[in-house]
């Protein structure tokens, strides 16, 4: 959950608890609740709102035109490519691999 582990998280609410105390934790936490649900609800109406916008003036269908689109070219070139094309690119790599050994990028 954001990145944050089970200690952090515990050290924040153990930080959370002695600033606040105990009595008007449940009060903060239903407030950032409803603000989540507030936050959530809006960007929902957002989204349905950019979305009738889209259908109104066809931008939907184009959308779905122009990948369609994309995905007939990207096929043509994956049935173009040389399967022995690839077999010889791996042998290349595989004897630049032998040639320098072991090396290690270093950070």
């Amino acid at each position: 959950m954001f990145g944050i582990g089970g200690g952090e998280l515990f050290f924040i609410l153990f930080i959370a608890l002695m600033l606040f105390g105990s009595d008007k934790i449940p009060t903060i936490a239903r407030t950032l609740g409803k603000a989540m649900a507030q936050l959530k609800n809006a960007t929902n109406d957002i989204k349905s709102e950019i979305q009738k916008s889209a259908e109104e003036n066809g931008l939907d269908t184009s959308i779905k035109d122009l990948t369609s689109s994309f995905t007939k070219e990207i096929d043509k070139v994956k049935a173009g490519i040389d399967p022995n094309s690839i077999t010889t690119f791996q042998k290349e790599i595989e004897d630049i691999d032998s040639m320098t050994g072991p090396i290690k990028r270093q950070k």
